[in-house]
């Protein structure tokens, strides 16, 4: 099969009026991707050498979130009128028309669709197959459309208001998602009609249609999980809970250990090293990359950062994006890095903020601790040397270069750069004016209203 061409034809134009929501459906995301992006993943993950993205709905918006820079860029189909799947199919046509072994066709609010549940789809395809369409078997098949099957053979696709007694009864259900022979694919698309109650064409009558040619329909078999729906905002919680779960039975059968696995939060890139422990309450956004042997600690929020090997992070911390953390260096608690770089060994034990810096190997910065980056217009950086020792309760002022090896005494508001190996007092003298305590408490007494 790795030899067949594939295109993939994801459905993304539908309103979503039931997610209550001015954002197009499927750009509603689950572990931080839109859901649509996760179908696009599932068809690359499957072998589809192009993606064709049909949209409808906040067209621009749909467009602007899922085009990539990639060599899988989906290419961008738009269906100006509503009128049922086969339409919504239909207006790939210019990319069915080059020809492809196999034509997947999905929908973009199936978030936890999986590539090797549509790679057994196309390996029907591959033995002979016309149509190939995914079925499942739910709980409770209730209001699903029925896959009516006779001898081996997918002959018809009923829904259940159409069902007789005996159909009902089948637990059998259609999740909407086919493959089709691309040699058949237009001409079966064609043939499909819209005589029926809404007038519209739908893609469930190729079914039908390939029987009376007498091509081979059938049914592959998908587990309940991949063939899931998301309409409301109840759906997209309950999608998010199940790949959530995926992922997290995912990194500790890759050695990493969740203390809680069930309060931890993943998104859809993140990397974790095997030998990493992390503690309860942990978030991880788009963009994280945890080393081996790190340690994230309990109530940590990291996204857009890299944690490098037995780094230490929290509790209570949170790493901004561009947070480079180096091996063996310490984020304490109640510490929030963003765009920096700490290297080697170097600690930022507690209660400080570090933006727009450089922080150099083995360097201590003391509780209370800022870098000020930002002066109302631009933001500059802060340089640390190596070895250098910050002392508690110090605002560093940028742009600021603090040499190796230096000595930042504790208060001091540093606004020069600072040489190598020297110590800094950038505080006022403190000055005792006994007795003069009593005066300040009686004017500020008989102010008092």
């Amino acid at each position: 099969m790795n030899q067949r061409t594939c295109l993939a034809i994801i459905l993304a134009a539908g309103d979503g009026t039931r997610m209550k929501s001015t954002l197009p459906k499927v750009l509603h995301k689950i572990g931080g991707r839109e859901m649509a992006g996760h179908v696009m993943a599932a068809a690359r993950g499957a072998g589809a050498n192009r993606l064709a993205l049909v949209v409808g709905n906040g067209a621009e918006r749909v467009r602007a979130a899922l085009s990539t820079t990639s060599e899988n860029q989906p290419e961008i189909f738009t269906q100006e009128e509503r009128l049922g799947t086969a339409h919504a199919v239909l207006a790939a046509r210019e990319a069915i028309a080059r020809g492809y072994d196999d034509v997947l066709v999905l929908f973009g609010d199936h978030p936890l669709l999986e590539p090797d549940v549509l790679a057994s789809a196309r390996t029907r395809l591959a033995d002979g197959a016309a149509v190939a369409v995914l079925g499942f078997r739910p709980p409770a098949p209730t209001g699903y459309g029925r896959l009516i099957e006779h001898e081996g053979r997918l002959v018809a696709i009923r829904e259940e208001k159409e069902c007789s007694d005996a159909e009902r009864e089948i637990g059998f259900c259609n999740s909407g998602i086919m493959a089709i022979a691309g040699k058949h694919a237009l001409g079966l698309l064609d043939e499909v009609g819209n005589d029926n109650a809404k007038g519209e064409y739908y893609l469930t009558d190729i079914v039908e249609i390939a029987n009376r040619r007498g091509l081979e329909v059938v049914a592959a078999e998908a587990d309940n999980e991949s063939a899931l729906g998301v309409n409301d905002r109840v759906q997209l919680a309950d999608a998010e809970a199940v790949w959530q779960q995926r992922r997290r039975r995912a990194a500790m059968l890759s050695g990493v250990t969740l203390l809680a696995p069930e309060t931890v939060y993943f998104s859809y890139d993140t990397v974790i090293g095997a030998d990493a422990v992390i503690e309860p309450n942990v978030w991880f956004g788009p963009g994280v990359r945890v080393g081996d042997g790190a340690h994230i600690y309990a109530f940590s929020h990291l996204e857009g950062a890299t944690v490098e090997s037995g780094a230490q992070i929290g509790p209570f911390a949170r790493l901004r994006p561009g947070a480079e953390i180096m091996e063996k260096a310490k984020i304490g608690n109640f510490c929030e890095v963003k765009k920096s770089r700490v290297d080697a060994g170097a600690k930022i034990p507690h209660l400080s903020y570090i933006g727009d810096a450089t922080v150099g190997a083995g360097v201590n910065i003391g509780a209370g601790t800022i870098t000020c980056n930002y002066d109302g217009f631009g933001k500059h950086r802060t340089e640390i040397g190596p070895g250098a020792f910050v002392g508690t309760n110090s605002s560093l002022v940028a742009p600021l270069n603090i040499g190796a090896g230096a000595y930042v005494a504790s208060g001091s508001v540093v606004t020069d750069d600072v040489p190598e190996d020297a110590l800094v007092f950038g505080r006022a003298r403190q000055t005792n004016y006994e007795g003069r305590a009593r005066n300040v408490r009686e004017k500020l007494s008989r102010s008092k209203p």
